[in-house]
């Protein structure tokens, strides 16, 4: 069993190239992620938190620093072991899914992947663990609500039966009452299944609903870490977490599901 943290960022500097020009996207940012927490990065456009996302899921290059998975660095390329144990939700659940294929196919794609047998059981059960009838299997994705569409993404990522998800904006592209349908279903998953999540978002409402603890980022670096309770006192140090904060007011938290 895992003691140590789940994720654990150190000094993570990322450089992106744009034609000719060099972007430090993320500028030496540390941060660790408990097991079992969920974990809040939060800024506006261009702060660089989605960016930490991808250089864990391999899809951006780690310059310097450091990050460590269940206490093994990881280097330049990602195995099978690792979508195992971590997967990641974007935030468009228009673009994320192929709009060709049945929802039965992306479903199954990741367990023929991994040569992971049951394949009707599991399908069946991923659609069920994110409240979809089993109508929705032969379905297409344009068939489907943006937030159904999500919950498809969800239930994608959950089918290998992961212990990480990377929630990239989950909700950003949905309607406010929908997003409150995705959120209370993210805490259920999480509940139920003991996962740790690391949440980003541009609002800063929305990750302290749904986290334990939260970094605010600007940037490319992170400008102040948050704990519990905090924000709730609104107690933040920084001018541009007030600022967010202030932005944020306005976020009515979702009722707490059934």
């Amino acid at each position: 069993m895992t003691t140590g943290p789940r994720i654990e960022v150190r000094d993570l500097v990322v450089t992106l190239e744009e034609g000719r020009n060099r972007v430090d996207a993320v500028k030496g940012v540390s941060f660790r992620v408990e097991t079992g927490e969920s974990f809040g990065l939060v800024g506006e456009s261009g702060s660089g938190k989605s960016t930490i996302l991808r250089a864990i899921c391999g899809l951006a290059p780690i310059s310097a620093g450091e990050i460590r998975v269940d206490g093994e660095t990881l280097g330049e390329r990602r195995d099978k072991r690792f979508a195992a144990r971590v997967q990641m939700v974007f935030q468009d659940p228009y673009g994320s899914l192929h709009p060709r294929h049945t929802i039965d196919r992306i479903l199954s794609e990741p367990l023929a992947i991994h040569g992971l047998k049951d394949r009707d059981r599991r399908v069946l059960q991923a659609l069920s663990d994110v409240g979809l009838d089993p109508a929705f299997r032969f379905r297409l994705p344009h068939q489907l609500s943006g937030g159904q569409r999500q919950r498809i993404a969800i239930a994608r990522a959950l089918i290998l039966e992961p212990s990480v998800l990377l929630l990239d904006e989950p909700t950003s592209a949905l309607d406010a009452s929908i997003q409150a349908e995705v959120l209370n279903l993210l805490t259920r998953l999480r509940a139920e299944r003991g996962l740790t999540y690391l949440f980003v978002s541009h609002d800063l409402a929305v990750v302290d609903h749904m986290c334990e603890r939260l970094l605010v980022m600007r940037g490319g670096e992170a400008v102040e870490a948050l704990e519990e309770g905090r924000l709730a006192a609104r107690d933040v140090a920084s001018d541009y977490a007030r600022t967010l904060m202030t932005a944020s007011d306005g976020f009515v938290r979702p009722p707490a599901s059934g």
